[in-house]
């Protein structure tokens, strides 16, 4: 399978668009999906590439981008270089040639079967044309219409149509595109299936001009990663290898070697400035006559010893990679650089990729303002030295050179662009979420992200009951499942429910990183950022978490909407239950988990609860505001693990920030009893999550159904104390330790007692003001001071819950050994040691971890 199809219309291993296209593909495949790009040698007939096999051009590209082609296209008769410069110079051009028109459509019928062939054959689930309109080649062009047509049939919006250059960017003066309305040019058609995108504002507006019918168009500008360039042991050579002074000013040139990029104006720059050296990063084999006139040149006015021609260097950014066969990057150039050239032609550039290199840099740059700088550039605030004139006056000459000379100036200006760019060309990855996986429809008020890590055996189930929820139209709500590295069919279960059930949409999206925690982040991101490309967004939109091992009842959805609708609470959190007919002839083990349920239902009625990841909602704009899902890890047998906990550290930032938590008792999970039945000697044991501290996820996956016998008498009781040590501090002590106002809302004082709240409230200012400037790892930030309290108040909280739970709650479990014999003038010391004991996780022990049922 290829989750990414790219194809480039520039026919050329490495240039701008490439480069472009690299950056972009990094999207999907962090999200572990295979990349594929076909670089355009069918296409394009002006490279002397045309039906050329690919040589080493995978070794100027990461790893990860393997090269492609469309299969049979040199079979198709008449498809040939020269009818694609025919077709160029006498349809385009001068609006002629009406014989070819026959052949363009019969050639570009052939090609479309072609083109869907090979994306049958690879599975292709994205594609991104790069350059497709530029009407080098109208007849592929109008093949790759046909073809996002057929094979998009059943599919959404898959395809990502991204113009670099348009006929009124690129050598608009020489005619070679004919003239606007560019007649022969086939227009995009506003396709169901493609997201077209211009690189700014002006190519947006002018592409709406031409083609008015177009309504998914978006701006995303080229991006850049914002880190400087800085000498390291990797590229502190890079001046000797080339010969070039330690002291010697360097300008850089990162450039095809084309008439078209002007390079002679920077050789008439450097015969100005007697001690700088020019190196020029471009591939000299291009265009050999260009390169010879060059040679010529700089030997006439000279400089010939201060001109470096380096070939191709890497592409320097990280995330592109470095398996080139190159030694260097541009980026080691661009840290040994003291100026970024950029002279290049004025009707030639449609945005200016080496500028934003040098800015994301940290390096200065000269430039000619080209035809589109003051859009890209030089409206918005950026610096630098600008050629008006064809070639470099005395005046222009004189400003570099002082620039050059001048230290502080240099560093200044680089800072200044350097923090401007940061702020205007950051990622883009907020925007390819919301705009590559599928755009929400205006319907979706609710988005429900299902993490799932090999659920083929319950995921039908869990899939059926989500599609059959009541009360609410499924053009409301959508469905997120998150991948986890599932091994068996989940996949394949998810997307067959999505094919077979078109009237709700379910969205399937990897997460690499293992965890439970880590894919519900994931989700809640995607739909995050895409719910925010709705045009009602005035609206309230949820975020609902759900596990893909547990039934929701009907009105499951339904009941979480209206109660987030009708309260101002920031998240709702939903009850959770076991079925009863599961534990007939198990007596004790189901009296010990309904004496735990019927705890929870006084405390979440009376303090909202936390969230627990089998189903909650929160409210979009809080969980941005709050920075969502945040992940901790631990170390377990020397490698780090993510935290399991990032629910309830979630809705314990949620409550910090002020905002309230709801408890939702008609929005009811029923949890899948496996972890009860098979591991039950661990969960009794308080051990079912890890022990001292180390909380992950054991994942049980029983090859048959069993329910076990019941607890003994002694188990039983085993198992109600870890329940009750794990409910207490985190149900009926953290929200008042969050929350201290609650302690004067009249409920919780008749639940406490007025007594208790106020002795409980002293006590929690008391804590806060002893722990603010020492304790600073995020976990025990709120469990520490939870079991401090607990100890400390376990008597008297007990009570309270047999008042109003029931006696059979009975009294607080024996303590620890170790503080049994602590003189009682001494007990809170000792508490406070016990409970902030980092090495051996006594603490966490003795409450067990993450709960018991």
């Amino acid at each position: 399978m290829t989750g990414l199809w790219g194809i480039s219309f520039d026919a050329t291993p490495i240039s701008g668009v490439v480069v472009e296209f690299v950056k972009t593909a990094k999207h999907f495949a962090d999200r572990g999906m295979p990349v594929v790009l076909d670089l355009g040698y069918d296409i394009k007939a002006d490279k002397d590439a045309f039906f050329r096999p690919y040589q080493d051009e995978a070794q100027l590209l990461p790893e990860w981008v393997l090269l492609g082609r469309i299969a049979g296209v040199e079979q198709i008769p008449g498809y040939d270089r020269d009818f694609v410069a025919e077709v160029l110079r006498e349809v385009v051009g001068r609006g002629a040639g009406t014989h070819l028109l026959p052949q363009i459509d019969t050639i570009a019928e052939q090609l479309s079967d072609l083109i869907v062939a090979t994306w049958e054959a690879h599975d292709v689930e994205y594609v991104l044309v790069e350059n497709g309109t530029l009407p080098e080649n109208i007849t592929y062009t109008k093949a790759l219409h046909l073809a996002i047509e057929k094979y998009g049939r059943n599919r959404g919006r898959y395809v990502l149509w991204r113009d670099h250059d348009l006929m009124w960017q690129s050598e608009p003066s020489s005619g070679k595109y004919g003239a606007y309305p560019y007649p022969a040019t086939p227009k995009p058609p506003n396709s169901p299936h493609i997201h077209y995108l211009a690189l700014h504002d002006q190519a947006r507006r002018k592409t709406l001009e031409w083609a008015p019918h177009l309504r998914a168009i978006d701006v995303l500008p080229n991006t850049f990663t914002h880190r400087k360039a800085t000498i390291h042991t990797g590229n502190a050579d890079f001046r000797s290898d080339y010969g070039i002074p330690a002291q010697a000013p360097l300008i850089a040139r990162c450039t095809r070697i084309i008439r078209q990029k002007r390079i002679d104006r920077d050789l008439y720059l450097l015969a100005g400035i007697p001690d700088a050296v020019l190196f020029i990063a471009g591939d000299t084999t291009e265009s050999p006559d260009e390169y010879r006139r060059l040679v010529a040149l700089a030997r006439q006015l000279g400089v010939t010893d201060r001109v470096v021609f380096g070939g191709w260097l890497a592409p320097h950014e990280d995330d592109i990679g470095r398996s080139t066969g190159c030694k260097y990057s541009v980026r080691d150039l661009l840290a040994h650089a003291d100026l970024v050239s950029f002279l290049t032609s004025f009707d030639y550039e449609s945005y200016g990729n080496p500028v934003g290199e040098a800015i994301a840099s940290g390096v200065p740059y000269v430039t000619t303002r080209y035809e589109l700088y003051d859009t890209v550039y030089g409206s918005k605030g950026f610096r630098a030295p600008l050629l008006t004139d064809d070639l470099p006056d005395e005046d222009f000459i004189g400003q570099v050179r002082n620039l050059l000379t001048d230290e502080e100036e240099l560093a200044e200006m680089a800072e200044h662009n350097f923090r401007l760019g940061e702020r205007d060309f950051g990622t883009a990855r907020d925007l390819l979420d919301r705009l590559v996986l599928i755009p929400m429809d205006e319907k979706v008020r609710l988005s429900v992200v299902l993490p799932v890590y090999n659920e083929a055996a319950n995921l039908p189930a869990v899939l059926d009951s989500l599609y059959h929820q009541r009360g609410l139209d499924r053009s409301a709500y959508e469905v997120v499942l998150v991948d986890n590295n599932s091994t068996d069919n989940t996949v394949k279960i998810a997307k067959t429910f999505a094919v077979e059930h078109p009237d709700l949409a379910v969205h399937v999206i990897p997460e690499p990183e293992q965890g439970v925690s880590c894919a519900r982040r994931t989700g809640m991101q995607f739909a995050s950022v895409r719910s925010r490309g709705r045009v009602n967004a005035e609206e309230r939109f949820y975020l609902i978490s759900a596990d893909a091992d547990c039934r929701v009842d009907e009105d499951w959805l339904y009941e979480l909407f209206v109660a987030m609708e009708s309260g101002k609470a920031a998240i709702g959190v939903c009850d959770y239950y076991y079925s009863a007919a599961h534990f007939t002839g198990r007596p004790r083990l189901w009296d010990a988990i309904t004496k735990t349920l019927r705890c929870r239902a006084v405390t979440f009625a009376l303090f909202g609860g936390f969230p627990d990841g089998k189903g909650f909602a929160v409210d979009r704009d809080v969980h941005d505001r709050v920075g969502g899902i945040e992940i901790f890890y631990q170390l377990q047998d020397g490698r780090f693990v993510n935290h399991l906990s990032d629910d309830w550290d979630f809705g314990i930032k949620v409550r910090g920030s002020g905002e309230d938590i709801g408890y939702v008792p008609r929005s009811r999970v029923e949890i899948n009893p496996r972890r009860v039945d098979h591991a039950i000697d661990e969960v009794i044991a308080g051990r079912a999550y890890g022990s001292d501290g180390i909380i992950v996820m054991r994942d049980i996956r029983p090859e048959a159904s069993s329910t076990g016998a019941d607890l003994t008498e002694e188990q039983a009781q085993q198992a109600w104390d870890f329940s009750i040590k794990d409910f207490t501090p985190k149900n009926t002590i953290l929200p008042v330790l969050l929350t201290p106002s609650l302690l004067d809302d009249d409920l919780v004082i008749e639940f406490f007692g007025p007594s208790l709240a106020e002795r409980l409230g002293k006590r929690i200012a008391e804590i806060k003001d002893e722990m603010r400037m020492t304790d600073f790892t995020p976990i025990h930030s709120y469990k520490t001071p939870s079991y401090r309290l607990y100890f400390e108040f376990a008597d008297d909280i007990f009570a309270r819950l047999r008042a109003t739970v029931g006696e059979d709650i009975g009294y607080p479990p024996p303590l620890p050994p170790c503080l049994q014999d602590v003189p009682a003038d001494r007990f809170t010391e000792f508490v406070k040691y016990y409970c902030e004991d980092r090495e051996s996780g006594e603490a966490h022990n003795y409450f067990g971890n993450g709960g018991v049922f």
